[in-house]
């Protein structure tokens, strides 16, 4: 069941947690000169403690806002740009404008935009962030409707839209296989754990167990880059120079495919490339990028659709998955 609301934390209520005065926490708020830096960490330390949000109150008494909320990790991603288009065609006909936020540089994280987002009174938030906590979301989630985009949660405090990464990544990988690939490597983020619902995760622990499936365990390579098309040429380039290269290699997702291609033709190596997603260049003939598509349109749309049901007031959560398809281009090749 969905957590019940609970009386909203008040500026009184931190300030008697924090041992401080109504005025002290108030100063804490607006970063006025004077603040100790004691007295702001036990001003902080009581805020998170009791979940306050400033102007909750206010919001509750004024209404909605009719602005959303948008979170997204990297903007260098053109999958998100097919999101917020799907989005934004989905608010086309109503009073909604959308404020987006992008996540702290460097962590991905995306907690603190989340947080200013519902701070600055949003009616509602769509979270892009592959880690964030559940528990953090369903925090926000009490006073706040929240839309996961992306990952697989199965909360009842938010909804969630997401594609189906096992299905998609399958296709990836049994196409690799049917063209006779047996060294097969997967390039992906720092952060992707095959033990946690992300797409990243999913899609490595499925990369390995179809290459256990069809007895090739002994060629398992994974490969970590840091974000974008930049970050994987480099490296790319660098594992292309070491030790005996793969005849294919699966990317997590298209910004790191395309690199991958770029560090392939400089490296003069007939290696198959498979992305994820479909982002619009993908399909370029210069490219002819072999990827999985998920449909970021449609389910950017959904999301919308579902935020404002919860706006409306629905409480049931609904966690949506969108079925992708191989989209077989010339970046992949039979195996000579």
């Amino acid at each position: 069941m969905a957590p019940t609301p609970a009386r909203s934390a008040t500026i009184e209520d931190v300030a008697l947690a924090a041992g401080v005065s109504r005025a002290a926490v108030s100063k804490v708020l607006r970063d006025a000169y004077g603040v100790s830096d004691a007295m702001r960490e036990r001003v902080t330390a009581a805020m998170t403690e009791l979940n306050y949000r400033p102007r909750i109150a206010a919001r509750a008494m004024r209404g909605r806002t009719f602005t959303i909320g948008i979170e997204i990790p990297d903007f260098g991603n053109q999958f998100f740009t097919r999101m917020l288009n799907g989005a934004m065609r989905a608010l086309a006909d109503t009073r909604y404008q959308v404020v987006i936020a992008p996540a702290e540089s460097g962590s991905r994280h995306g907690l603190r935009a989340i947080e200013a987002l519902v701070d600055r009174q949003v009616d509602g938030v769509i979270a892009v962030s592959p880690r964030v906590t559940s528990e953090a979301l369903e925090r926000i989630a009490v006073h706040s409707p929240v839309v996961m985009f992306g990952r697989h949660d199965t909360s009842d405090a938010y909804d969630t839209v997401a594609g189906d990464d096992v299905v998609g990544a399958q296709a990836a990988m049994s196409h690799l296989l049917e063209l006779g690939h047996t060294r097969i490597t997967h390039l992906t983020l720092p952060e992707s754990d095959e033990d946690v619902p992300s797409p990243h995760g999913l899609r490595l622990r499925t990369y390995r167990a179809e290459m256990e499936s069809a007895g090739l365990a002994d060629q398992i390579v994974v490969v970590r880059t840091d974000e974008g098309q930049e970050a994987a040429y480099r490296t790319m380039r660098e594992a292309l120079e070491v030790g005996a290269p793969p005849t294919a290699i699966f990317a997590a997702h298209d910004e790191l495919a395309i690199g991958t291609l770029r560090a392939v033709a400089e490296a003069d190596r007939a290696i198959s490339v498979v992305g994820y997603d479909d982002v619009p260049i993908a399909s370029h003939p210069a490219l002819g990028l072999t990827t999985v598509d998920q449909p970021g349109d449609e389910m950017g749309a959904r999301a919308i659709e579902l935020l404002l049901e919860r706006i409306a007031g629905r409480t049931d959560a609904v966690h949506e998955v969108f079925e992708p398809r191989l989209r077989v281009r010339t970046s992949t090749r039979r195996l000579a």
